[in-house]
């Protein structure tokens, strides 16, 4: 599985962003997608998962209202992409984000254990 990652920029405080992730491989619909985001010198952390389906959702408390993690898919020529929706942003939420990608037996949007990674976008946000 590869992901890349792409929409990140630099926007004020209270602006909207659309993150987006591609993925590419086999068997993209028995992953569960995962975003999350670091700040250099801090840890990785959770923010968004969605389940294989799509049908269940899971947030970081400090997100939850303001941002939104979706999945799409074309039959057609497997271009599958994650997105995540970000409203409302703080400058406190400026880092780099990443998307990343588990295989899921059952359908649930975990906060851990991601196997594969993208490597970022970033996402600055001015006060």
């Amino acid at each position: 599985v590869q992901l890349q990652a792409s929409g990140g920029g630099l926007v004020q405080a209270g602006d909207s962003l659309r993150l987006s992730c591609a993925v590419s491989g086999r068997a993209y619909d028995t992953y569960a997608m995962g975003w999350f985001r670091q700040v250099p010198g801090k840890e990785r952390e959770f923010v968004a998962a969605i389940s294989r389906s799509g049908r269940k959702l899971g947030y970081a408390d400090s997100v939850k209202g303001r941002f939104t993690i979706s999945r799409d898919s074309t039959m057609n020529n497997a271009k599958n992409t994650v997105h995540l929706q970000m409203t409302s942003l703080k400058s406190e939420e400026t880092a780099v984000y990443y998307c990343a990608a588990r295989w899921a037996g059952w359908d649930a949007a975990p906060a851990e254990g991601y196997e594969y990674w993208g490597q970022g976008t970033q996402v600055t946000v001015s006060s």
